[in-house]
């Protein structure tokens, strides 16, 4: 049997989520192990294709300060007892772990009682659990790294469906995540009317908690735009873009790969270790991206990028960068080895 554990955040979840669909494909029902906190539950709680979920009382070690940090990191060490348990229950004999706050106690129960690990990391910038599990890990998945076995980030097979070569500028999507970003949302406002002058339609992913604002200056400035807040569509509607303006999650950044559109992106300033810009330089140090900071990014900066970026060359280089059938190829290696 194996285990899956991790999360948090979306762009843990999302790895959690294609690992689990690909075992399911081969008759395989893993269990989950993650965290009451975070977004875990909403993401898997009444997910069949687990065979059982478990969602621990654990929180995240690394932002802590003073006495929070080490009441946290002896919460973790505490669920480890519990996390062998569920291992007997089950007789899991492998743990995938997608990193995150969650998957302490499992991975860390995994090198303690002697079950085989397999990391997968979505970041360029290797998060700090991962990074002291690795040296314990049967095998360590990067899109990032030359050594990995597996490079291809697992992406929905949607994304490959829907990919073309982009050669003009007709539509742009703002992309700030589920979540929203109000960074973007701001920047978005302020470049409306003059994309519309030029006859460029606008596509934007606000978020929940913005989205009654920014309709409301939407409708000041008189502008019809393509305006959610969260889609279950978001694959048809990156599709219709031909740029996006972007933060640069791991998740983020390979499905737009996947789907040949090319970006600008603006990375979260707060992200851990500052792997939203690390994520986007991988791509930028191809040529296959721009990446400008917040306190840098202008309108001026923004309309000369439009007037001047190589679209069909992005693209086109896009589309050969990343291949399909990630996650079967990951799944592939991780049945292989006893």
């Amino acid at each position: 049997m194996i285990a899956i554990t991790g999360g948090g955040t979306g762009g843990h979840l999302v790895i959690a989520k294609a690992i689990k669909e690909e075992l399911n494909k081969r008759d395989i029902k893993p269990i989950f192990i993650g965290s009451s906190n975070g977004q875990d539950k909403a993401w898997f709680e009444h997910d069949n294709g687990f065979e059982k979920c478990y969602f621990l009382d654990t929180k995240g070690v690394v932002n802590k300060k003073g006495f929070g940090k080490i009441s946290s990191f002896l919460n973790i060490l505490k669920k480890i007892s519990t996390v062998n348990s569920i291992f007997k229950t089950h007789e899991i004999k492998k743990v995938f772990s997608v990193g995150g706050y969650s998957a302490a106690p499992a991975s860390f129960a995994s090198v303690l009682f002697n079950k085989q690990l397999f990391i997968h990391e979505q970041n360029c910038y290797i998060g700090n659990l991962n990074r002291l599990l690795r040296p314990f890990a049967k095998e360590f998945f990067s899109s990032y790294l030359e050594s990995s076995k597996v490079k291809d980030y697992p992406v929905s097979l949607n994304f490959f469906e829907h990919q073309r070569v982009r050669v003009d500028i007709k539509t742009i999507i703002f992309l700030g995540g589920s979540q929203g970003a109000k960074f973007i949302n701001d920047f978005a406002l302020s470049v409306a009317l003059e994309l519309t002058k030029k006859g460029i339609k606008i596509i934007h992913q606000c978020g929940k908690n913005e989205y009654e604002r920014v309709k409301n200056e939407y409708e000041k400035l008189n502008i019809d735009v393509d305006l959610f807040d969260f889609s279950q569509n978001i694959v048809e509607k990156i599709a219709i873009a031909d740029i996006a303006i972007s933060r640069s999650g791991a998740s983020s950044l390979w499905e737009l790969s996947a789907n040949g559109l090319p970006a600008i992106f603006i990375p979260y300033p707060f992200s851990a270790n500052d792997h939203q810009y690390f994520n986007a330089k991988f791509l930028t140090d191809l040529n296959l991206a721009l990446v400008y900071r917040q306190n840098e990014f202008s309108k001026e900066l923004f309309f000369d990028v439009l007037e001047d970026i190589n679209l069909k060359h992005i693209s086109q280089n896009l589309i050969n960068l990343i291949q399909k059938d990630g996650a079967k190829k990951i799944v592939d290696t991780v049945l292989s080895l006893n």
